[in-house]
């Protein structure tokens, strides 16, 4: 080989090692840019949990077992340390000026120490009357943030969430502790609540309640709530959906998930 042909070789390897090093440089940039940190998870948990949503899909799939259910979740309040406070109520459809659970929901980023992305945890309201419909009225005419954190009551339950893995259909999913929280209505000693978050801000939320002896009391027994961003549908599909549920309601009410504990 040639000085000339061994120096255009030397020359030919150090524009392909640069290229190398450039690429990679370019692929880890762009890896860490589109790295989340602990607060953009939080963030986007609290901004999928927000919104108007319906199991209306579902409870038309499967009417003897799930009611449609509007839940309304909308920012409330924001802690000094950037955690969000969400006010979260259900009601069934018909009746929305009637919620049957409210709730306070904190949620931020899980402590280092522990293998989750995203802490929610629920609490009571101290004057629930004061709160119902907050998502629906104009924010001059709702309880200021101050006043919000000074409503806070007793702590309920706490879910981990964490990234879902490859393949699956959700987000991010979690759930209490195997031990559950204390919860006696209707007979039970404790309950275990599930969470998931899919695309398109589905919801998914699955509430079960169990007496001493680990048998179910209430709740759904086949699957978790799917709430659903949907627009308002029309008059017809609801008569009909309203006519199929209502029959069955009394009924069912004490097995259901949709219960005021």
């Amino acid at each position: 080989m040639t000085s000339e042909s061994k120096g255009w070789s030397r020359e030919a390897r150090g524009m392909v090692i640069k290229a190398l090093v450039l690429a990679g440089g370019a692929l880890l940039l762009k890896r860490l840019t589109k790295s989340k940190t602990r607060w953009d998870h939080a963030r986007f948990v609290a901004n999928s949990l927000s919104a108007e949503k319906f199991s209306r899909e579902q409870a038309s799939r499967d009417p003897d077992n799930y009611f449609n259910i509007r839940l309304l979740t909308c920012p409330a309040a924001e802690m000094m340390d950037g955690s969000k406070i969400l006010y979260f109520e259900q009601a069934f459809w018909r009746t929305p000026q009637k919620p049957f659970r409210q709730r306070f929901c904190l949620v931020k980023p899980c402590p280092k120490d522990l293998k989750c992305d995203v802490k929610v945890s629920t609490f009571a309201i101290r004057d629930m009357e004061e709160y119902k419909n907050f998502c629906d009225r104009p924010k001059d005419q709702r309880p200021p943030p101050e006043e919000v954190i000074g409503d806070i009551a007793e702590h309920l339950a706490t879910i981990h969430l964490k990234r879902c893995d490859r393949g699956k259909r959700c987000i991010y999913e979690g759930s209490t502790s195997p031990d559950g929280f204390p919860n006696t209505w209707n007979g039970a000693t404790y309950c275990t609540s599930e969470l998931a978050i899919l695309k398109n801000n589905e919801v998914h939320i699955w509430d079960r309640c169990y007496d001493e002896e680990g048998q179910q009391v209430w709740g759904p027994k086949t699957g978790p709530y799917e709430f659903k961003p949907a627009p308002s549908p029309s008059h017809n599909d609801m008569l009909a959906l309203n006519f199929a549920a209502a029959q069955s309601l009394e009924k069912r009410i004490e097995g259901s998930f949709v219960i005021r504990d």
